[in-house]
């Protein structure tokens, strides 16, 4: 698994679409230059996953995500021994193989990880630079391409799941939000395939949904789930029902709360 060859499959073969809103790139390059590690932090759907790869294919190199959870181990990040026939032979995890290769590691909502498995990252994001090994008595050098690479939603997160300061500080933080309304309208215009004018209605109904967050919505309506919207309707679904299955239906099941956003929706597609 840890070979030249299967690294090849971590290198992404195609652009991806992906709408610059401030500084971030110029941001991450520079950090990338730096070898410092990168926390992206902003509500979920607003491009962040986007942005990682669209670096990973501008910077050439290879990307590891992992997809964080409350189940996910030390081991599960670093590696473990297994048995294969009559031997135990070592396969090495996602972070290791970053590491080694001098791949981007992303680590997606770290949050959601446990905080002993957290911990094993610290001794790659100051100058150190080394993933120690301890099952093996090893300690591994980063790569010089090595890039590690955090997310996590602040405004989601309970106080019980929220990014320790003694890791947070050992970060380069970019912030992201939504786009402004004119980014926002492009990329939904290019990612769901649908005319400009179709894509300013998602937009403005993206726009009075996140008006609601905090009064009775726990998130805003993502930048995502309006791509959704939109693709659904080039796929010749109604717009009424489009919506109302990628917004309404996907962001709540309190009766109360969907009908106030059937409501939103119905107001601009009559």
């Amino acid at each position: 698994m840890d070979s030249e060859s299967t690294m090849e499959s971590f290198y992404l073969k195609k652009e991806p679409f992906y709408q610059a809103v401030g500084e971030e790139v110029g941001l991450f390059n520079a950090a990338c230059e730096a070898k410092r590690p990168v926390l992206l932090k902003g509500p979920t759907g607003c491009g962040k996953s986007r942005f990682v790869a669209y670096m990973a294919y501008h910077l050439k190199r290879p990307l590891i995500t992992v997809a964080c959870h409350e189940d996910l181990t030390a081991s599960d990040l670093v590696g473990r021994y297994l048995l294969k026939g009559d031997e135990t032979v070592w396969s090495d995890g996602p972070l290791a193989l970053a590491v080694k290769h001098g791949a981007i590691c992303y680590l997606d909502e770290i949050v959601e990880a446990r905080n002993d498995t957290t911990v094993v990252i610290h001794p790659l994001t100051d100058d150190r630079r080394i993933l120690p090994i301890e099952k093996k008595s090893e300690v591994i050098e980063a790569a010089d391409n090595f890039m590690i690479v955090i997310s996590y939603n602040p405004g989601y997160q309970s106080l019980l799941k929220n990014l320790k300061q003694s890791t947070r500080q050992r970060f380069v933080a970019l912030d992201f939000q939504y786009p402004s309304r004119v980014d926002e309208i492009a990329i939904v215009s290019h990612e769901a395939g649908v005319s400009q004018d179709l894509a300013e209605r998602l937009v403005s109904i993206g726009t009075k949904v996140r008006n609601l967050k905090n009064h009775g919505l726990e998130e805003g309506v993502s930048t995502r789930l309006l791509i959704y919207a939109g693709q659904l309707i080039s796929k010749g679904v109604s717009p009424q029902l489009a919506c109302k299955a990628a917004i309404a239906d996907a962001m709540t099941d309190d009766p109360d709360m969907r009908q106030s956003l059937i409501e939103i929706i119905q107001s601009f597609f009559e």
